[in-house]
């Protein structure tokens, strides 16, 4: 008797151990979400993000109903230009990256009820930055060909997006899950950066948890170095490192909690360690913009 108790006790202890030691990998110490500033107050649902190193400008825009525009914003919050696309159509504006040479790329793809069929995602050349009024260069229009109903059953409502960026010439598109039952399973898609009509090559999924106000994805964002990919929730990060080419979701994964939960919707890499990350303003919580650090592990 005293024999089994011991080694109930002994393998109490282990799975306490192991549990700590697997936190421990997943969790990030000494790091807590810094508030940098409070957004201008006209910018209420703000959707995405990038950042210009160079300027230390953000350009950030609104999702639908709001106006078909960008907005630059300075190091200290304020509102230092409004760029209004004229050729371009507010359907559901979600998520807005840029590529290395400065252009940038509106990513018209929000899809809650996953029945649109005009998904497409903008480019707005870097000279159209100055001006008050610019026009997108060309449209690149695309469709999932996994998607067979619009809208399909509510157990695969997997084809709304709320994150993306560009990298090599490609825009790789992170799956937000609103499928009856979520389970965290979320699709990478894959799109060449042209002109013209495509179809989204989708090549790989991964899950992240079961509890969708935790794990349901709203940004996506790549180093600098390309070496790591950030993915955004209302309270965590979820970071891919140690990936080979674009098979970002076959590298390692870490979950950073950011001790702070609000309704996050932006995240952009400042530099190679450093992650800018925004929240809508929603019953006076948020509408800010936050500092994120990564420490090395």
């Amino acid at each position: 008797m005293c024999g089994k108790i011991k080694n109930n006790i002994m393998k109490k202890s282990f799975l306490v151990l192991v549990s700590i030691v697997l936190l421990a990998c997943q969790k990030q110490s000494g790091s807590d979400i810094k508030e940098l500033y409070a957004l201008p107050k006209k910018l209420k649902e703000v959707s995405g993000i990038t950042y210009f190193p160079e300027t230390q400008t953000l350009y950030t825009l609104e999702d639908s109903g709001n106006k078909n525009a960008i907005y630059a914003i300075d190091s200290k919050g304020k509102l230092s230009k409004t760029i209004t696309i004229s050729n371009a159509t507010n359907v559901d504006w979600e998520d807005i990256t840029k590529d290395k040479a400065g252009n940038i790329y509106i990513g018209d793809f929000g899809n809650n009820d996953n029945e649109r069929r005009d998904l497409c995602i903008y480019k707005v050349a870097k000279n159209q930055l100055n001006s008050d009024l610019a026009k997108a260069e060309y449209k690149v229009s695309f469709s999932y060909p996994e998607q067979k109903e619009f809208p399909p059953k509510k157990k695969e409502m997997f084809y709304d997006v709320e994150g993306f960026f560009e990298q090599n010439g490609y825009f790789y598109l992170f799956t937000k899950n609103r499928s009856k039952g979520f389970d965290g399973t979320a699709f990478i898609y894959k799109i060449k950066n042209a002109a013209g009509t495509q179809k989204a090559v989708k090549i790989g999924e991964f899950k992240t948890c079961s509890n969708y106000n935790h794990c349901v994805l709203t940004s996506a964002t790549i180093s600098p170095d390309g070496k790591k990919v950030a993915l955004l929730s209302h309270d965590k990060v979820l970071l891919f490192k140690d990936f080979k080419g674009d098979l970002f979701h076959k590298g390692t994964h870490t979950e950073l909690n950011l001790n702070h939960f609000s309704q996050k919707e932006a995240i952009v890499f400042k530099d190679n360690n450093t992650l800018l990350i925004a929240d809508e303003k929603t019953n006076k919580i948020g509408g800010k913009v936050y500092e994120f650090k990564l420490l090395s592990h």
